[in-house]
């Protein structure tokens, strides 16, 4: 609604400063022409913005303008309360000024709104680590926060997966992100991502980095992702699913999006596998219930496994067996 794009360009203004019309589209997602129209808009109505010609030009609100206009819709008020998660908050060192900030808010709030906030508290707990794994202790990651804020440079010793398993590194930290209950920072130079449970000893340089400008952590992560994605499940295996199977992940993705049932009621579909010995646990895991056509090798081996389980229970299948 145009109002309540009137309403986000003064708060854009008022909380970045200078903005071009075209920042102010990519922003609010509308044309560089609306942009326009709306500024005129507000103009109109008396809001003290004036527009700066030039390379470094741009729309601005008159210095000491603070607009009053900040009230929160329903949705809003949901999606901020719902969004306060206490845990990572508290792992961040950060739990108080979270409550103390939610309290302050709901104090702030009509009283409907603050009704809907309850209820958003009430109804819904967000828990983002997975079932069955241990909460990794992270003792340095206050300290990579407080670097990530203040710009300063780390060196750490950190373990990774491959030889040498400990190595030094030099860190700028661009950002820290929390990922299924696992916390990374994207580091300089590179970018590059570190577990921070794998910091092993660490010490903050007094020694500030200059963080690149165009560096987004969001737009970062979403391509690291897909990269990570992309690398792991580099093959394909061509398999058969009893009916009620499941599989998970990726996997179950692309059996619902290819599959076919052939005669039997089985679904074959093509699987997304990291590798062969990867897939080779994970498929034994279903027993019966799955069958590997493709490729000859997972093929084999899962046989030449069932073979030795065979052998190994034999026993207890014939007549008087232990």
């Amino acid at each position: 609604m145009k109002s309540s794009r009137l309403v986000s360009i003064v708060l854009l203004l008022q909380t970045r400063g200078r903005m071009t019309a075209a920042q102010l589209a990519g922003e609010l997602e509308v044309s560089v022409r609306t942009v326009y129209r709306d500024v005129e808009a507000l103009s109109a109505a008396g809001v003290p913005l004036y527009g700066d010609a030039g390379h470094a030009g741009g729309y601005r609100l008159l210095d000491g303008y603070r607009t009053r206009l900040t009230g929160l819709t329903t949705g809003e008020t949901e999606a901020l309360f719902l969004a306060g998660a206490p845990g990572p908050a508290a792992e961040l060192g950060l739990g108080p000024v979270l409550a103390a900030a939610q309290l302050k808010v709901r104090a702030a709030l009509p009283p409907e709104l603050r009704a809907h906030a309850d209820r958003i508290s009430g109804r819904f707990h967000l828990d983002a680590p997975g079932w069955y794994a241990d909460a990794d202790r992270t003792p340095y990651l206050s300290t990579v926060a407080d670097a990530v804020w203040n710009n300063r440079i780390l060196d750490v010793v950190y373990r990774r997966w491959r030889e040498p398993t400990d190595v030094e590194r030099r860190l700028e930290p661009y950002g820290l992100v929390l990922k299924a209950g696992r916390w990374y920072v994207v580091a300089g130079p590179g970018p590059r991502t570190y577990r921070v449970d794998q910091i092993l000893r660490l010490t903050v340089r007094d020694e500030e980095f200059t963080r690149p400008d165009d560096f987004d952590l969001t737009a970062f992560w979403t391509a690291y992702q897909c990269d990570f994605h992309d690398r792991l499940y580099r093959a394909e295996a061509l398999i058969r699913l009893a009916p009620g199977a499941r599989l998970t992940g990726p996997g179950a993705a692309a059996v619902a999006a290819g599959g076919r049932t052939d005669e039997s009621g089985w679904t074959v579909a093509s699987v997304p596998i990291e590798s062969v010995e990867h897939a080779h646990g994970e498929f034994l895991r279903l027993g019966t219930d799955i069958e590997v056509l493709e490729p000859a090798e997972l093929r084999e081996r899962i046989a030449r496994t069932a073979a030795e389980l065979a052998e190994r229970y034999g026993n207890s299948l014939a007549p008087g067996g232990n």
